[in-house]
């Protein structure tokens, strides 16, 4: 795919305070992350296998834990990452383009006081984090310098999170994704090369330290270019504070947060083996397929939302927060059925027939939470955006005790099955939450539809065909695919007449012409 010349322009693009069409920039910033993501996906299908392969299941298992770890201390950058995203995108809306460079200078110096200790922690007590798992005894020491190695990439994964700014702040996503993405499928390419070569777990966690110091050099130079003062060297002290206050709320929320996500996985693997986290990650990695466009419109909404802020411009900003909702639920639904009917043969043909059998039952459930996951996409990035992140804390930490006694009592009781059940039950109460605190806070509609209820439930009822004929049948059968696709062409038909807006409508029919005419 090469974008036109103009789109991936480096050269300083004249300061504005329009924010016309803000909607159509969202869409488009979310469809390049989208695909973003989508292309490393299709090189991680493609290498995984020979990854688990090469490795085993026990070794897969290890590698998946020692990436795990380092996501615990995910607030160690002590929200610095989206604090430069909100704050510098508010100063690019007033033109201050110095301003905007302090403000990601000042958020690059907080993210390193703070994360290092924590990196050095990591580094530091490695042995006995591998060990406090039930990790076979000869990958022990392979997996104790891995960590080691991955403490090193998490300090620079920060850092990337960050000099990316100027990038965001523009909805720049081509930018942003060419040099993410364009490193990242190296990397991934270069995984199972380096495994093959006799690197094993410590090789591949290596191949991901290279990643992110390439990912980062690419940033600067990208961000230089967008932000010619970027690499001054004054910082903002008069944002110091509110950086700090917006940051350590999120910070705090974070520690609950990382939690919430991933302890489910932990607990899996201590009460059961590497083999099952194994199964779990495969069915888990599947699953939140599903959310990548929501994943990828945060990325853009809150840039968007934090120019939407000022009263002038509040229909604008339910507006958008409308068609954001909308948007994700109409892409979600058809993904969750393909996934659903797809899943028992792709785990089966792509990890093995282990996978396909212990997989599938996970992934399953995992898909009903991944549903409500999707909703709070949006509710979550407006109240980043109006600097709420203390609402954020509160809700993760009055969930997360509550959360660890049912992920305590599933997994034990259930295994794999009770990991799915658990994390699916906690999502569900996060969108509920958060849709009824924005609705409070914010004072945003959370009516998504204009159209009457039945014509919303007939577009569902079309995609039921292929989910009951997959769960009739005990193996896989190939004519389930023709019925997918018949109530696939369907509902897009009736999502199109019913729920996409005019302005979604002549931006992608727009878009499709530009493309057939090239």
């Amino acid at each position: 795919m090469t974008p036109d010349t103009a789109e991936i322009n480096l050269q300083p693009q004249p300061e504005t305070r329009s924010t016309a069409g803000m909607t159509t920039k969202v869409v488009k910033g979310s469809l390049w992350t989208l695909a973003g993501q989508v292309a490393p996906l299709g090189v991680s299908l493609f290498t995984t296998p020979f990854v688990i392969r090469l490795l085993g299941s026990e070794g897969y298992g290890v590698l998946i834990l020692v990436g795990l770890i380092p996501t615990y201390f995910a607030f160690a950058d002590f929200g610095m990452g989206i604090a430069s995203t909100k704050f510098a995108s508010e100063a690019y809306a007033a033109g201050d383009s110095e301003k905007e460079a302090r403000t990601v200078r000042t958020a690059a110096l907080i993210a390193l006081i703070v994360s290092l200790p924590v990196a050095a922690a990591i580094f530091i007590f490695s042995n006995a984090a591998i060990a406090a798992f039930n990790v076979p005894a000869h990958l022990q020491s392979e997996a104790n310098l891995a960590l080691k190695l991955a403490s090193v990439t998490f300090v620079i994964g920060f850092l990337n999170n960050i000099f990316n700014t100027p990038q965001l702040t523009r909805l720049r996503m081509d930018l942003n994704t060419f040099v993410n993405s364009g490193y990242r499928m190296l990397g991934l390419i270069a995984t199972p090369i380096v495994i093959y070569l006799g690197g094993g777990i410590l090789g591949a966690v290596a191949v991901l330290l290279i990643v992110a110091l390439l990912t980062l050099a690419a940033h600067l130079y990208v961000s230089g270019k967008l932000l010619n003062h970027l690499f001054q060297f004054t910082l903002d002290r008069t944002l110091i504070r509110p950086m700090l206050n917006f940051g350590g709320a999120f910070a705090f929320a974070g520690i609950a947060a990382v939690l919430l996500v991933n302890l489910e996985k932990l607990v899996l693997a201590k009460v059961t083996t590497v083999e099952t986290l194994a199964h779990y990650a495969v069915a888990f990695t599947l699953a939140t397929m599903a959310t990548m466009f929501s994943s990828a419109m945060i990325q853009s909404l809150v840039p968007a939302f934090s120019q939407l802020l000022i009263p002038e411009k509040r229909e604008q900003l339910n507006n958008l927060f409308a068609r954001a909702l909308r948007l994700n639920l109409v892409m979600m639904l058809p993904i969750l059925v393909t996934l659903f009917v797809i899943a028992r043969p792709f785990f089966t043909i792509w990890a093995g027939e282990d996978f396909g059998r212990e997989s599938t039952i996970p992934f399953y459930v995992l898909l009903l939470g991944v549903f409500f996951n999707v909703m709070a996409f949006v509710p979550h990035s407006l109240l980043i955006s109006t600097g709420r992140t203390d609402i954020l804390a509160k809700i993760y930490w009055i969930e997360l005790f509550p959360y660890i006694a049912l992920i305590a009592f599933l997994t034990s009781t259930f295994g794999a099955v009770g990991a799915a059940m658990a994390w699916g039950t906690r999502v569900f109460v996060d969108a509920a939450v958060l849709g009824y605190l924005v609705r409070n806070s914010s004072n945003v509609s959370l009516r998504v539809f204009d159209t009457k209820a039945w014509k919303f439930v007939l577009t569902i009822v079309v995609l039921s065909p292929p989910v009951l004929i997959t769960l009739l049948y005990s193996s896989f059968q190939i004519f389930i695919l023709f019925v997918l696709a018949i109530s696939l062409i369907i509902y897009a038909w009736l999502a199109w007449i019913n729920f996409i807006g005019n302005e979604e409508k002549i931006w992608l029919t727009g878009r499709m012409q530009s493309l057939f005419a090239r």
